[in-house]
């Protein structure tokens, strides 16, 4: 039990922090995607109204859809920003675009997971569909699609954490030892300047701190 408690909240304490901030973000970044679904839904037509019919189903596109992502891309651009420059703190260190495309298809990858269980939530004929004896929309929070929309952010911003975590920000951390996990600080350090003696012109095991081999 004292090894796992180390492992988790002392070895992996960094990790927590990044989580934590991650969330904090998240949170800013709900706000943010729920302020635009309501400006764009009271602008726009009728939320459950057919745009382009699905060939061979009973499912349609409709105008919620085309908020969420709306709404998603207002937040995802809003989430980039402050993870760059307070969560990872890479916004030093990597050109805005570099960063943003990764960060983007994550997003993408996560609207259409998203999309996806807003149409089940929504759709009648649907197994996991809000009831709407409960949801009837005759206010603000009576509202399927606000609840909905709440539903998909709480299943796929995990999912968008860790995939951030190991992608979108990992390669400017792995060359900026601070910015580093501390678990893992160490070994990016000592391969650095692996790395240094190599490109120095000395023979591997020389100037690193480790005994040539080959002597």
């Amino acid at each position: 039990m004292r090894r796992l408690r180390e492992f988790l909240f002392v070895r992996h304490r960094h990790n927590w922090v990044l989580l934590l901030r991650f969330g904090v973000v998240g949170a800013s970044g709900v706000l943010v995607n729920l302020l635009t679904l309501i400006a764009v839904k009271k602008l726009g037509p009728g939320f459950n109204q057919a745009i382009i019919g699905l060939p061979a189903s009973d499912y349609n596109v409709r105008w919620y859809h085309v908020y969420s992502t709306v709404a998603f891309v207002v937040a995802n651009l809003w989430n980039f920003q402050l993870n760059r420059t307070w969560t990872f703190r890479t916004s030093a260190h990597a050109r805005w675009w570099h960063e943003y495309w990764p960060f983007l298809v994550v997003g993408l990858l996560g609207q259409v997971v998203g999309l996806l269980l807003l149409t089940m939530l929504m759709h009648l004929n649907s197994p996991l569909h809000l009831p709407t004896s409960v949801f009837d929309d005759s206010t603000g929070f009576r509202t399927r699609l606000y609840w909905a929309q709440l539903i998909v952010i709480a299943v796929v911003t995990p999912i968008s954490f860790v995939l951030n975590k190991i992608w979108t920000f990992a390669a400017v951390r792995s060359h900026h030892p601070d910015l580093a996990d501390p678990s893992h600080a160490q070994a990016v350090l000592h391969d650095e300047a692996a790395d240094a003696g190599l490109g120095a012109g000395h023979p591997a095991g020389s100037g690193t701190g480790r005994p040539d081999r080959l002597a």
